[in-house]
């Protein structure tokens, strides 16, 4: 997995190579596992993988803000936001390669 982005299908593929699960049934599993996370995340719940890290939401009050090109300002209406917080592990672990 060389690319820039790891895709759907590049993880269907490793479940189909690392479990032996049929690609089918590979597909299906990994579409299973991103929508019980979305479906969480939708819900205001955490979405924690060990040693990987935390997604989770939060609320984001309506702000102004300012368009960078023309300089005018704008609001910026309220929202929910994903963040993700990487576990101590995964830190380390990508501190380590970029040595």
């Amino acid at each position: 997995m060389s690319n820039d982005a790891i895709t759907r299908s590049q993880l269907t593929e490793a479940v189909h190579n690392e479990i032996g699960l049929s690609r089918y049934e590979s597909s299906k599993f990994v579409e299973r596992i991103l929508e019980l996370m979305a479906v969480a995340l939708i819900d205001g719940e955490q979405v924690k993988i060990s040693k990987f890290g935390t997604f989770s939401t939060r609320n984001k009050n309506a702000r102004i803000g300012r368009n960078p090109k023309t300089g005018i300002e704008a609001e910026i209406s309220e929202r929910r936001v994903i963040t993700f917080r990487t576990s101590n592990n995964l830190k380390a672990s990508v501190n380590k390669v970029a040595k």
